[in-house]
């Protein structure tokens, strides 16, 4: 990998939310609707690499592969370095995976609702919840909750439900 500027690499604000398992018929109605499947790994830092994750994206009959690394400024708020990579970089860096992890297995439903892209994630090892973000603008954005979602609670600041935790535990804790 070559060397980027954590630095200087774009802000992401965003929102969590533990849901019930959601209607996926309803969320097919949600303005601007679509879905795609991502495998997600976490790589283990080491003296010469420092880590992140990497993403199989497929949407129909299209795949990406990304490559992505983040640095936690607040509960909400991080920078993100994210590039995309080929099927063979996918590959060699899928053998830099930390040890005792899984790769998460996810459909991604986004949509719009009053103004805001959600994306709400169904994970293959939980049959009874989801989880749904908005990315926003700052961070005291209020975040209306659309009608086909039940809330559980916020999860924004709760760690156990951050993907690579998630990854650490296979979704059970």
């Amino acid at each position: 990998m070559e060397n980027f500027d954590i630095l200087n690499a774009p802000l992401e604000i965003e929102r969590k939310f533990l849901i019930e398992y959601p209607d996926i018929e309803a969320l097919r109605q949600m303005p601007d609707y679509r879905v795609v499947h991502m495998e997600q790994s976490y790589l283990q830092a080491t003296e010469d690499f420092v880590g992140g994750r990497i993403r199989k994206i497929t949407e129909g009959d299209s795949v990406r592969y990304v490559y992505t690394y983040k640095v936690r400024l607040t509960e909400l708020t991080r920078r993100e370095y994210e590039r995309d990579i080929t099927a063979e970089e996918y590959s060699d860096l899928l053998a830099r995976k930390t040890p005792n992890t899984i790769t998460i297995r996810k459909d991604r439903h986004v949509f719009r609702h009053k103004g805001l892209t959600y994306e709400l994630d169904v994970y293959d090892f939980w049959r009874d919840k989801a989880t749904l973000e908005a990315e926003v603008e700052s961070e005291d954005t209020p975040i209306p909750i659309p009608p086909c979602v039940k809330l559980i609670k916020e999860v924004t600041c709760d760690r156990r439900y951050n993907n690579s935790r998630l990854a650490e535990s296979g979704g059970i804790f």
